[in-house]
């Protein structure tokens, strides 16, 4: 059985794309809950195969967890769970997408010996183009890991990296679809202020977009490289490009991506 304790953005997010696999159970029987209830409720409601329980139902039946509650609060929500966990005779799969929270900290808030998946999924997940960069705890098997890509096969790439590794892979590919859809708002603007109408714009910005990140997954080019065939010499494209340097734009997206990096950090402490 599968439950969400957490049903925020991420987690309501992954719920929506989750693929439940025969072996474990059918789809109507994943459950679901949150802190107050209410967003659990209001998810149900709108999306349908969901039951909304409480944290400990979900501790007591379900085999495969993920723990969608803020960094902050997942130390209280897996101490309580602990008395449960440690009363189960199956083993547990505990998938964490809390930033900054280790693997080593959830097995030592468990106090007993969980498997611990830790992944930094993002938004776009939703629309089966997502990433999710993952590590594992001590526990955890291989056929552990094969069950979360069977779950998440629908949702996007999977990365499995080193856990040293996981903050910053968060901070490019968890953060970043923020700092590109600013990019997006941006460039419809500018488009805007050039004459176009403002759906035109915006349609033109995001096909850009997807097509350009697509010739860097399909090419494996640089993407200097990538650049430097679209900037003629003396042409519109070489122009644009150095009024973004001159105006710090490089500067500004290394900035944002260390901030996020940094602030991944601290958030489990």
């Amino acid at each position: 059985m599968i439950g969400f304790i957490g049903i925020g953005n991420m987690g309501g997010t992954l719920a929506r794309v989750i693929r439940v696999p025969e072996t474990i159970m059918e789809r109507e029987r994943v459950l679901i809950s949150s802190r107050t209830g209410e967003s659990a409720y209001r998810f149900a409601e709108a999306n349908e195969g969901f039951v909304v329980v409480g944290n400990e139902s979900i501790a007591e039946t379900a085999d495969k967890i993920f723990l969608g509650v803020k960094p902050h609060q997942v130390k209280k929500v897996l101490e309580e769970l602990t008395p449960i966990f440690e009363k189960r005779k199956r083993e547990i799969l505990l998938i964490s997408m809390a930033a900054g929270v280790t693997t080593a900290q959830i097995e030592a808030y468990c106090g007993c010996d969980v498997h611990v998946i830790r992944i930094m999924p993002n938004t776009p997940c939703l629309v089966s183009e997502g990433c999710i960069p993952y590590c594992c705890g001590k526990h955890t098997t291989k056929a552990d890991c094969e069950v979360l890509k069977e779950m998440m096969s629908t949702a996007g790439m999977l990365l499995e990296m080193d856990e040293s590794l996981i903050d910053a892979a968060g901070a490019v590919a968890g953060c970043g679809p923020a700092f590109t859809y600013i990019y997006l708002e941006a460039l419809a603007d500018a488009g805007v202020a050039c004459g176009l109408p403002r759906t035109t714009a915006m349609l033109l910005a995001a096909q850009m977009a997807c097509g350009s990140a697509r010739m860097v997954l399909d090419t494996q080019a640089h993407p200097g490289a990538l650049k430097d065939e679209v900037c003629s010499p003396g042409g519109s494209t070489i122009a644009g490009v150095c009024a973004l340097d001159e105006h710090g734009f490089r500067n500004a997206v290394h900035k944002a991506v260390l901030a996020a990096y940094q602030r991944n950090r601290t958030l489990g402490k």
